[in-house]
């Protein structure tokens, strides 16, 4: 099958686009990368986009929504699956990918608490849901063992936003879980994962965090010191 042209509309923080771009290039598969400012999108996005959200993948003509389709479909036209063979195996690869939305929910909670109480009520809803995860955990370097799958694309966005958290302060979510933390590593470690945002992405997620005026908000600022340009 003939690869078409590829452009990924993106933005600089969004984890599902990251999923996206993670299997773009594991694939090795030709793509541009288009960003975009989702508090002020262009009419040309909202005239393609149905749901007003990124990634798209433009596909020659076509417009393709939804993260997860958008890998399946990268999976599907290219050689050498991201899945396992085994149906069960996939359907339960699948699940624990929606697990992980779940967790992106999460985080967004964490980030967004008003108030101390909120927050720690959110911070323990991540333990125990990696403590999840720890409990059913059959992998060694990745999630199925040795080789780099689709499950592992989605989990390396969200273990990112952790090496972030952590240069904010030790919040505690890992400490009871060795597997998930090892895992986190060798996430952090490979290349697609790296290569999947741009390099100033730690200071605009910490200045989006700020904007947050959230509980969070404040711990940036008084354990960091840190307050960047055009936050207020």
């Amino acid at each position: 099958m003939s690869i078409p042209e590829f452009e990924l509309i993106s933005h600089h923080l969004c984890p599902y686009v990251q999923r996206a771009v993670i299997t773009l290039l594991e694939k090795e598969i030709p793509h541009q990368r288009t960003y975009i400012d989702l508090s002020n999108k262009p009419g040309w996005f909202r005239h393609i986009s149905p749901l007003g959200k990124v990634p798209l993948l433009k596909v020659g003509d076509e417009v393709l929504f939804e993260s997860a389709v958008i890998c399946e479909y990268l999976n599907e036209i290219t050689s050498g699956s991201l899945h396992p063979t085994n149906p069960l195996t996939k359907a339960k690869h699948r699940a624990w990918i929606e697990f992980g939305s779940s967790i992106l929910n999460a985080i967004a909670g964490f980030y967004n608490a008003a108030t101390e109480e909120a927050f720690e009520q959110k911070r323990q809803e991540l333990v125990d849901k990696f403590a999840w995860i720890e409990r059913h955990w059959q992998g060694n370097s990745y999630f199925a063992g040795d080789q780099f799958l689709l499950v592992d694309a989605v989990y390396g966005p969200i273990f990112r936003y952790f090496n972030v958290f952590d240069s904010i302060t030790d919040f505690k979510i890992f400490v009871n879980t060795p597997n998930v933390q090892g895992w986190r590593q060798a996430l952090r470690n490979r290349l697609s994962i790296q290569q999947a945002v741009t390099e100033d992405y730690p200071e605009q997620l910490l200045m989006f965090l700020i904007q947050r005026h959230s509980y969070l908000s404040n711990l940036v600022h008084s354990k960091t010191g840190y307050f960047p340009v055009g936050a207020n």
